[in-house]
């Protein structure tokens, strides 16, 4: 088999299911979208799953994968709806409940000079069910409340009002370690 070098030569190569091309997509993904799944999921067990399941789902639609827009992009689409799926079927996310009201809050600041990543991820990991979810398909995906609420089965009230719950969540949580507070007590 020949040495794969580009996105072009993986694709092909995992269309007809050579294991180098698939091993070599893996290597070359897999961080990323692990990371992915960690915001999404609780631990890190459930991450590992939801990471699984999502290179499954590559591997078997990469014939799909037409060559319209980035391959990245289409391969974490598939790596959000695994985990959307994944706490559907676990009923996390079900349970999403739709506000009207979003209240306005005074705005408080924090130096996020000395926050690292991890810190944040493990904030993010620790917001409740719902708002994790709205709040990285939003916040970190990109993705719109009108398409929110399609996958999930919500209304867009509901996507706003769990996003502004998530980022009312996350701003204590933060002024709590700026404090000088550890933010894996503050967890609920």
């Amino acid at each position: 088999m020949k040495q794969l070098y580009t996105i072009d030569d993986l694709v092909e190569g995992c269309r007809k299911g050579e294991r180098k091309a698939q091993e070599s997509l893996y290597r070359a993904i897999a961080s990323k979208m692990f990371n992915l799944c960690l915001r999404y999921a609780v631990s890190e067990q459930e991450a590992e799953d939801m990471l699984q399941n999502g290179f499954i789902k590559v591997f078997q639609s990469i014939a799909g994968f037409r060559g319209e827009g980035s391959f990245e992009g289409w391969i974490r689409r598939i790596f959000v709806n695994t985990a959307i799926e994944m706490l559907r079927k676990n009923k996390v996310i079900q349970n999403t409940v739709s506000v009207d009201t979003v209240f306005d809050e005074e705005q408080q600041t924090f130096d996020m000079e000395d926050l690292e990543v991890r810190d944040l991820l493990t904030l993010i990991q620790q917001l409740p069910d719902g708002y994790r979810v709205v709040f990285n398909m939003y916040a970190i995906e990109g993705y719109s409340h009108k398409e929110i609420a399609v996958a999930l089965e919500i209304s867009e009230g509901a996507s706003k009002s769990q996003l502004s719950r998530a980022r009312t969540w996350l701003k204590s949580k933060l002024i709590m370690l700026e404090r000088g507070g550890n933010y894996g007590s503050y967890a609920g």
